[in-house]
């Protein structure tokens, strides 16, 4: 299929009237007053949520649309990509709104010719000026997803993105199967590669270290531009949303497979000697997670780390291994990395790039994606000012999918605020605005990593293990029986971190067979 080709079908326009807009639940917390308003948000933002609909089918959603700072949605374009409804792609933005609360929560409602679809919000950067970035969870009927929010940068050259890019991509094949992609090709002033590697990991069938060449042809306005990948495994295109030179929000358009996530600089990025934290997700016959701390000693070789596992509901803490690293070819810094001690992946492959180190379980034993940060050693959590958070999970009963998004500050000593969340119950979507959350924390220790637990309207809810990259932007990796997931939570703050003042942070996961099938064979 082309990259020309679209297909457009109608999509069920949401009603509005079910949902509860953030901060207006007369039972939920008062907002957090980190300063944030409606004015935070003026300009382009790229928008990014991948998940999937109330029928079990992947949904990503992915644009850029232009708010005026005043609560108004002036235009902008998205695509719809779901196969059980629609693969919609360059839609006009016809119509929409924004509400900005005073801790950073809110909610976007945009409507296209594909529908209308509302964004829960958490700024992470901008309290005291323009909000560059935030975290992004889907909060209607039609589906459920998380993501990211950035502000654009305009691009208006072809040439302003020439130069070396590697991508991480995760969705599902089109049978349904948890599916992984990573990585690099380099764009010349026309847009168009002739040198390039991929590897990809389809439910446990690694296809490594394929020849690939592409082009990426930039969009005009807030339209996206347009990326053809081929390699033996076939032509994959896609439609993508840059935010900077640096980056871009990449979406598969063709229906022939549904991969979704990100492309990021290669410019000056290499493997550093120094301390990570990373996370993982992924599985094929369950859901399974893993995050924690490594150090790098370079060309891909790994010491000191401690991986903490969530398999199916089975939490294993802190258990050590360790990488070595060996070439991958020439193309795209490309290594592969044997592991000793990790489970369940015994080789990665990884690229560096200005969004971390991109990694994929590149054996046969399950498929898993995920990314590590050269770790500032040292970092503490603030007190004086709240962080924004998503997190993106699966059930340990039947497999189905929840999104969160919330704020927290410290308040007289105690991390409290408000969470949404978006539950996949299995008959249908079920969105609780506002409920109080509260936090406590247990480090980080020397490492970076700390624990946490929440509770969610007074009771327990989940918990959790973290790893800081920063003083500004830390990973979560969930650790309770109950559910299986990753996520991450950052500062609200003007300056934001040395990663999130870039928008570098993929929230590229694998959809999980198990999620696919149960409601398909309802």
């Amino acid at each position: 299929m082309s990259l020309s080709h679209r297909i457009i079908l109608p999509l069920a326009i949401v009603s509005l009237a079910l949902l509860v807009a953030c901060g207006n639940n007369n039972n939920g917390p008062a907002p957090n007053s980190e300063g944030f308003s409606a004015g935070n948000l003026n300009g382009t933002y790229v928008f990014f949520s991948q998940g999937f609909d109330s029928n079990g089918f992947p949904l990503t959603l992915a644009g850029a649309f232009a708010a005026n700072g005043s609560g108004g949605v002036t235009g902008g374009s998205m695509d719809v990509v779901d196969p059980n409804v629609t693969i919609a792609t360059n839609q006009p933005i016809t119509s929409g709104s924004y509400s900005v609360n005073a801790d950073g929560r809110g909610q976007v409602t945009l409507t296209s010719a594909a529908g209308t679809f509302v964004l829960d919000i958490v700024l992470t950067s901008g309290a005291s000026g323009l909000s560059s970035h935030g975290l992004v969870t889907e909060f209607d009927t039609n589906g459920s997803g998380s993501g990211t929010l950035d502000l654009q940068t305009a691009i208006t050259n072809q040439a302003q993105i020439a130069g070396p890019y590697a991508f991480t991509l995760a969705g599902s094949d089109g049978a349904g199967n948890p599916f992984v992609s990573v990585g690099s090709l380099t764009f010349n002033s026309s847009g168009i590669t002739t040198a390039g590697v991929q590897d990809f990991n389809d439910a446990s069938l690694p296809l490594l270290n394929e020849s690939l060449t592409g082009s990426a042809l930039l969009g005009s306005g807030t339209s996206p531009g347009t990326m053809g990948l081929a390699s033996s495994f076939g032509a994959l295109g896609f439609d993508f949303y840059p935010i900077d030179t640096t980056h871009f929000k990449a979406v598969e358009t063709d229906g022939l497979e549904f991969l979704a996530g990100d492309v990021f600089t290669q410019t000056g990025a290499s493997i550093p000697n120094s301390p990570m934290v990373f996370t993982m997700s992924g599985g094929v016959s369950a859901p399974i997670s893993s995050g924690g701390v490594m150090t790098s000693t370079g060309n891909g070789n790994f010491t000191g780390g401690l991986e903490d596992l969530n398999n199916n509901g089975s939490v294993a803490a802190q258990v050590p291994f360790s990488g070595a690293g060996s070439s991958g070819g020439s193309v795209g810094g490309r290594v592969i990395v044997s592991l000793t001690g990790f489970a369940p992946a015994i080789q990665w492959v990884i690229y560096p790039s200005s969004g971390g180190l991109l990694m994929l379980e590149s054996d046969s034993l399950d498929t898993t994606i995920g990314t590590a940060y050269a770790e500032t050693t040292g970092a503490t959590l603030s007190t004086s000012q709240g962080y924004g958070l998503n997190l993106s999970a699966f059930n340990t009963s039947g497999g189905f999918a929840e999104n969160d998004l919330a704020e927290f500050a410290s308040v007289s000593g105690t991390y409290t605020g408000g969470i949404d969340i978006s539950d996949d119950d299995g008959a249908g979507i079920n969105l609780t605005p506002n409920e109080k959350f509260v936090v406590s924390f247990t480090g980080p220790d020397a490492t970076g990593r700390g624990t946490a637990t929440t509770t969610v309207a007074g009771s327990d809810y989940f918990s959790f293990n973290f790893y800081t990259i920063d003083d500004s932007t830390v990973l979560l990796l969930e650790t309770d029986t109950n559910q299986i997931g990753t996520g991450m939570f950052g500062l609200q703050t003007s300056a934001g971190s040395s990663v999130a003042a870039r928008g570098a942070f993929s929230t590229a996961r694998p959809l999980s067979r198990a999620r696919l099938t149960k409601r398909r064979n309802k």
